[in-house]
């Protein structure tokens, strides 16, 4: 079984650290670890941290260190452009493509969002949301989640995907060089106007179903991570 994994500022030096905090927390009093049991500490940067517990207190956990790794970051990079959805759906999807290896999530307002953010709470929630996913994956590279952006505000970069029911090129035959922004819908579908102002983006489907836009981003993640050896 796999070793639990929490999510630290920085990997600590030396041969003895103390976890406390939020993740302390849930080591000590949710997951209940004890003295012998080990674990690992990720920086969200690539590093990681091999641990064993050598006590265990009320929301703390005394740790003696062991040997680190590094792991390097995809290359190529995905990033999902991300039609911002309602609620559960819209962190179902953040959840779904942060278990499946996106490096970036971009946050999109777009025309056919019913879902409209006027505070920092969703963009929060999504936020933990990758954290949780990140430490429940094992990942050693927390994706980033930028600031919601509108259509105007979007820059898109690399091989530009746009997942449409229309398109004619499917996924598994669209050319891929260098970095991937793969741009993802709302609940309502992209607007005709959106279209157009990607001009460079490939519109590509991927089957004859269509997916919700909760799925979508996940479903072509997964096909990315084969056909770049990923998986």
């Amino acid at each position: 079984m796999s070793l639990p994994l929490f999510l630290v500022p920085d990997l600590p030096d030396g041969d003895r650290w103390r976890l406390d905090g939020p993740e302390g927390h849930h080591a000590a009093n949710v997951q209940r670890l004890s003295a012998g049991e080990s674990l690992l500490l990720s920086d969200g940067r690539g590093g990681l941290l091999h641990a064993v517990v050598s006590a265990a207190a009320k929301g703390a956990l005394d740790l003696d260190l062991g040997d680190s790794t590094f792991v390097p970051a995809h290359d190529p990079r995905i990033t999902v452009v991300q039609g911002i959805a309602k609620g559960e759906r819209a962190e179902l999807a953040v959840q779904l493509m942060t278990e499946l290896g996106v490096d970036r999530i971009v946050p999109w307002q777009a025309a056919r969002s019913i879902a409209r953010w006027k505070d920092p709470k969703p963009l929060e929630r999504w936020r933990a949301t990758v954290r949780e996913a990140v430490k429940q994956s094992r990942r050693a590279w927390l994706p980033e989640v930028t600031d919601a952006r509108t259509t105007k505000q979007l820059t898109l970069s690399g091989t530009v995907l746009l997942l449409h029911e229309e398109a004619s090129v499917p996924l598994s035959e669209a050319p891929l060089d260098g970095d991937i922004t793969l741009v993802v819908g709302p609940e309502g579908g992209i607007a005709p106007e959106e279209l157009a102002a990607f001009p460079d983006a490939l519109p590509v489907r991927l089957g004859r179903e269509i997916l919700r836009t909760s799925t979508a981003g996940a479903a072509a993640l997964a096909a990315l991570s084969i056909r770049l050896g990923r998986w």
